[in-house]
């Protein structure tokens, strides 16, 4: 398996890919809806915002994860979260996922970041170093409908401490049906 940064030579088989992902585990509906916050996260966020990282094998995309900019104005450290991640459904349970959320964070870690959330299944995202926290730690942009799903590391691995203030996703995530 190859892991790659930034957004393949064809951006549309990333989009294609989380369509049809979320389309099998979740429904028509869902696979169109995460497929098109996929393609504005693409079109619309600033690179320096946007963190893609692929999994490849034999040139076929087996998974991608995409971390975008979490601004906490009032706080100096560096923010990303992992918003969506799929891996092609033939390929999970394989340890495609955990392999390219780890990659992400090294690269993540290298670039700078100091902090990584994301938005799901604890059991999931805790095998790569994602703990539970409470929105006193992290206020999140917007309401969660299920806040036992918020999740956050210190990318120094060290305990995470609490971010001041209130946050700010890019716009392609600032939309309450995905929180």
């Amino acid at each position: 398996m190859e892991f790659s940064t930034g957004l393949t030579s064809n951006p549309s088989e990333v989009v294609r890919l989380f369509t049809d992902v979320f389309a099998a585990s979740e429904g028509k509906d869902e696979g169109a809806v995460i497929g098109a916050f996929v393609q504005d996260l693409i079109d619309n966020t600033p690179s320096e915002d946007l963190m893609v990282f692929t999994a490849h094998r034999d040139n076929q995309l087996l998974g991608c994860a995409i971390f975008s900019r979490v601004a906490f104005p009032q706080d100096t450290r560096c923010v990303f979260i992992l918003s969506p991640m799929a891996v092609r459904t033939d390929s999970q349970k394989s340890g495609v996922g955990q392999a390219l959320i780890s990659y992400g964070l090294d690269r993540l870690r290298s670039s700078g970041a100091d902090v990584a959330l994301t938005y799901g299944d604890p059991g999931y995202y805790g095998k790569t170093g994602f703990g539970q926290i409470s929105e006193t730690t992290a206020q999140p942009p917007l309401t969660l409908s299920h806040p036992h799903g918020w999740l956050g590391q210190a990318l120094d691995g060290q305990d995470l401490k609490p971010l001041k203030g209130p946050s700010r996703c890019v716009p392609a995530l600032n939309n309450p049906s995905l929180w």
